[in-house]
């Protein structure tokens, strides 16, 4: 399978900063998230769009991200998109809304505490995605706690820390 993963920055990859006791998207974890996974006849290009904490991204950042998607589609299977989960289901509206020909599944996933920490959802977020790209059709999903959701209607539900889609039939679980 050859699986373009585009990386955005988000909660997944921030790291601790001891000097100032900050959390910074500095670079991105995946590689080494991926590291500790078999992934036998995975075939991976990684796209580097941007380290941003999803806040932060603007129109500009999401028309980026369209643009890589469309670039790395016609030599890919499946496309991971490494997202912040606070604006996640901004930018899979956006890829809904925008992308005209959807022939591979493009997964969204990310984490509720970053890598780093002991306690993250990171390396099972990322294992449920690169699960989903290979049984998933065409959309545009998210990938997260157990759950693939489809868009449009992917919400974050931020009082049980995690996605849920309003639209009816529109979710595996």
């Amino acid at each position: 399978m050859k699986l373009a993963i585009l990386t955005t920055g988000g909660t997944i990859d921030k790291t601790y900063n001891e000097h100032e006791g900050s959390l910074l998207n500095d670079k991105t974890m995946i590689e080494e998230i991926l590291r500790l996974l078999r992934l036998p006849d995975l075939y991976i290009k990684y796209v580097h769009v941007m380290n941003k904490d999803s806040l932060d991204m603007t129109e500009e950042d999401r028309k980026l991200i369209l643009n890589a998607v469309n670039t790395s589609s016609p030599f890919s299977d499946a496309i991971l998109i490494i997202h912040g989960t606070d604006t996640l289901s901004d930018t899979g509206e956006y890829l809904y809304n925008n992308l005209l020909k959807l022939n591979i599944p493009i997964i969204l996933t990310g984490a509720m505490r970053p890598y780093e920490f002991r306690d993250s959802d990171a390396t099972q977020n990322v294992t449920e995605a690169l699960f989903a790209a290979r049984i998933t059709g065409p959309g545009i999903w998210v990938a997260m706690h157990n759950r693939l959701l489809s868009f449009p209607g992917v919400v974050k539900d931020r009082n049980n820390l995690t996605f849920i889609n309003n639209e009816e039939n529109n979710s595996i679980t």
